[in-house]
């Protein structure tokens, strides 16, 4: 099951800055000269900029794990017995373990949901995270995947970047190319847009190369022998926020676990679960294109730059954004 980056705010937005500014251009080819200014798919920051300094910490047993927004920490307070304000910020009560503070909070947003009063929870999906302060921190307790942005807690994933060498028998050389998939139309968040071959939020109970296995078989049928060859080659982490309305809705804090995966030329992705509706194989430039004009969904798109920068298909001589390029990819969370 796929993450996502809202469409609220620009990936400029991830950028250190005192007030929203405009979002950057998409990388360029490295034989093309700098991009104009970004066109109008992308999405504009709100006026009111960040809501950052007004959130609540959300903190459990003393440790910070959260970010709330004003508008979700009114609600949360009518739960005193499980949420409340002290000097740190909002704490999460309603037990002295991870099983019973699970339980509480799982309750409050159960009465949240079936009164309607946060749209967010409308998205529910009957899929548990882990709350921790940090990824290798034990876990505090376990939230329902849609209402993670809403207590602004760390969330992982897994993204599966597959290339393939095509030796060009004319030139002498080897062409990479690049295994993309497109969103099922009847997806919720992001129908029809590019995607990574595969990828996943990471569940309870599961860790980073298992979750990596599993998608790319439910996703695009690649085979776990084949899966466990993918190198794990860093991260990709970002913050924004969400709009419900008029006000700041939830804070998303994600971070991406990348790998690369050299396929077999033979090899060719087959529709698994329904996340995806096709595959294609493109070559690098037709990627670059297409990140260029937001034919990606955007946190997928942050993926692709990031494995052009690494493998040195993007030149600061050709991109004038190249340092911001390279930072944003890799945001304190």
């Amino acid at each position: 099951v796929r993450g996502s980056l809202g469409p609220q705010l620009p990936l400029s937005s991830l950028l250190p800055s005192s007030s929203p500014t405009p979002p950057p251009p998409p990388p360029p080819s490295p034989t093309s000269p700098p991009l104009p200014p970004p066109s109008s798919h992308w999405p504009t920051c709100p006026p009111t900029g960040s809501s950052g300094f007004q959130c609540l910490p959300l903190v459990v047993e003393g440790q910070q794990v959260g970010l709330v927004v004003p508008a979700v920490a009114r609600e949360l307070r009518s739960f005193p017995d499980v949420f409340v304000e002290v000097a740190e910020g909002l704490e999460v009560r309603g037990g002295h373990c991870p099983e019973e503070r699970t339980e509480a909070v799982a309750g409050v947003l159960a009465q949240l949901r079936a009164q309607g009063r946060l749209a967010r929870l409308s998205k529910w999906r009957d899929e548990v995270y882990e709350v921790r302060p940090s990824f290798g921190a034990p876990a505090l307790f376990n939230v329902e995947r849609a209402a993670a942005p809403l207590l602004g807690v760390l969330q992982f994933g897994v993204h599966l970047n597959a290339f393939v060498y095509h030796q060009d028998d004319g030139a002498g050389s080897r062409q990479m190319l690049m295994w993309l998939a497109r969103r099922s139309l009847h997806k919720a968040t992001y129908p029809g847009l590019l995607d990574n071959l595969a990828a996943g939020g990471i569940s309870a109970g599961l860790g980073v190369k298992e979750t990596l296995v599993k998608e790319s078989w439910e996703e695009a049928r690649v085979p776990p022998e084949l899966v466990a060859q993918a190198q794990p080659v860093g991260c990709v982490s970002y913050t924004y926020e969400e709009m419900d309305g008029e006000e700041f809705g939830a804070v998303v804090r994600e971070c991406l676990f990348t790998f690369d995966l050299e396929m077999p030329e033979d090899f060719t992705p087959r529709v698994g679960d329904g996340e995806a509706q096709e595959f294609y194989l493109w070559p690098l430039d037709k990627v670059r294109e297409a990140v260029n004009s937001g034919k990606f969904k955007p946190n997928c798109a942050l993926v692709v730059v990031d494995f052009l920068l690494r493998h040195g298909l993007l030149h600061p001589d050709q991109e004038p954004l190249y340092p911001e390029l390279t930072a944003v990819m890799h945001q304190t969370l």
